[in-house]
């Protein structure tokens, strides 16, 4: 589609796989990162808050570390939270923990959020996504199943949907789907096209 490099700042597997669905080239280079965010920000503007430093970090590494190899080329960030009557969940520490969340969303309805930053020359293009997904009720032993099963630890909200037990839990999604996987795949295709890939012919 184009030959400008595409970045990804991002280490999770369902955002590597999005991009190779959408036939999206790109590399993965990824920076640690502070993903702490201001007391009283807008929840919506939390996953842009921590993608855009996400961006920033690997933004700086690659000018400092490959001396102008990656000169032009497009680094996208992507963050996702998951929030529940105006509170975000994170990732749980532990066992105790993701199960704790899971008894949360169990029966309720939830919104993930995904933040999303691309930097292109010297602008940038950020935007939010959001997607309800309503829980069926989940007894303790389906819980404790999930979490000792896949172990959801690096995932915000405890659960990946397209696990077991996104298969057997959730009673319907209001949004992108792609987007609770971790990112709206379809909205970074028209981004890309619109201001990266139309300009690089």
């Amino acid at each position: 589609m184009t030959k400008t490099p595409i970045i990804l700042a991002s280490q999770s597997p369902r955002r590597k796989m999005l991009l190779e669905w959408a036939e999206i080239p790109f590399e993965v280079i990824v920076q640690s990162t502070d993903e702490s965010f201001p007391e009283g920000m807008p929840v919506t503007e939390v996953p842009i808050h921590i993608a855009r430093g996400k961006a920033a970090a690997v933004k700086q590494y690659v000018q400092e570390a490959y001396h102008g190899e990656y000169a032009g080329s497009t680094i996208l960030a992507a963050d996702t939270i998951v929030v529940l009557d105006g509170q975000v969940i994170g990732k749980p520490a532990d066992r105790d923990e993701a199960i704790r969340i899971l008894q949360l969303l169990s029966g309720n309805t939830h919104r993930v959020i995904t933040g999303v930053v691309i930097l292109h020359n010297e602008g940038e293009i950020s935007f939010s996504d959001v997607t309800e997904v309503h829980f069926h009720h989940l007894s303790l032993d389906q819980i404790s199943f999930y979490v000792d099963k896949y172990q959801p630890y690096d995932k915000a909200g405890a659960y990946a949907i397209q696990e077991w037990i996104g298969v057997v839990g959730i009673q319907r999604v209001e949004g992108d789907f792609y987007n609770v996987m971790g990112l709206p795949v379809s909205r970074v295709v028209r981004e890309l096209s619109n201001h990266v890939f139309s300009a690089s012919h």
